[in-house]
């Protein structure tokens, strides 16, 4: 093992680590989260985490085909955050017209 493959192997590794630990957070984040945002924003970055995973696995195995993978799950992610986004839109403009009850808590009131 040359001194760049060894780096390169414990730069990986560290980068897995990091990736986990971000994942749990992330995860409390959502779990805890008071508003429908702080659960979109989670779920966004759980997602961006997931692709960081999927590139350093590529990295680590060298399988290209990881690469592929992290595009996809990145480009469903987009997907997923801009619907969120419409229906979090809708939902604040139906509770603005009347159609749905407002929250008893605003945001600063949980915290």
């Amino acid at each position: 093992m040359t001194g760049a493959d060894f780096f390169l192997h414990w730069s990986v590794q560290a980068g897995f680590w990091m990736v986990m630990a971000s994942i749990v957070l992330a995860f409390v984040r959502l779990a805890k989260g008071p508003t429908l945002a702080d659960r979109v924003v989670a779920l966004d970055m759980m997602t961006v985490l997931v692709v960081a995973f999927c590139g350093l696995f590529g990295i680590f195995t060298a399988v290209p085909a990881f690469l592929d993978v992290a595009l996809i799950v990145a480009l469903i992610g987009f997907l997923a955050t801009v619907a969120l986004a419409r229906f979090a839109e809708r939902r604040e403009a139906r509770r603005g017209a009347g159609a749905l009850p407002t929250d008893t808590k605003t945001a600063e009131e949980t915290r």
